[in-house]
């Protein structure tokens, strides 16, 4: 059977040319799942829930063949395949973040309040205020389920990457929804303590600035 040929503008626009590569469906999501480190495809699944086996594999094969993504094994005692941007992909991280940025003001889908871990922790690098930074300076370690994030405030900029962090200044354990609702519905740190919704570790004043750095758009 003949390979299905992917398709194409065919427009020499630089515009036209970059949605050859990333313009199909589910593609820019596969590459926001893949900004903050590597997923195996397991991983890639549980964080695109809507998207089926076969079309996830079609889209990672695509987006390999376009120089955007890599597979690679991780070494022993892990072993485990896993796919990851090439440097080309990580060029697209801006283009993302101001995507998410322009988003951030649409409704959410009827029935559909809740987000994910990647999507929740992008939304901090896409809503970052550096005006409200002031003189803080942190590391902040977010646990939300079996993920793990390190978030760094140095010099009024603010990076954040999958993993533990290293002596960190406070630690924040939480569901996505639970940060989501401390972030933007208003939801106080003292009442998502007391219902045991939230755990603190460290410095809880360092966690209360780290939350208000992160402002919904008007």
């Amino acid at each position: 059977m003949a390979k299905k040929r992917q398709r194409s503008y065919e427009d020499p626009c630089g515009i036209a040319r970059a949605l050859d590569v990333v313009g199909e469906r589910w593609a820019l999501l596969v590459v926001r799942e893949l900004l903050l480190g590597p997923k195996r495809f397991t991983d890639l699944r549980a964080g695109l829930p809507n998207v089926g086996p076969d079309v996830l594999a079609q889209r990672l094969r695509e987006l390999a063949a376009g120089g955007v993504i890599a597979r690679r094994t991780l070494a022993p005692p892990a072993g485990s395949r896993v796919y990851e941007l090439t440097d080309r992909g990580r060029a697209l991280e801006p283009v993302v973040l101001e995507l998410g940025r322009w988003g951030s003001t649409a409704p959410f889908p009827p029935g559909l309040n809740e987000i994910g871990g990647d999507s929740t922790i992008l939304a901090l690098k896409t809503l970052f205020d550096p005006a409200s930074v002031g003189d803080l300076e942190a590391r902040v370690e977010l646990r939300l389920g079996e993920q793990v994030f390190d978030a760094r405030l140095a010099d009024r900029a603010f990076d954040v990457a999958r993993g533990a962090s290293e002596s960190p200044d406070a630690v924040l354990v939480a569901t996505p929804p639970t940060l989501a609702a401390l972030l933007w519905q208003g939801r106080s740190l003292t009442a998502a303590r007391r219902s045991g919704e939230a755990e603190i570790e460290g410095d809880g004043r360092v966690l209360e600035r780290f939350l208000r750095l992160f402002p919904l758009p008007a």
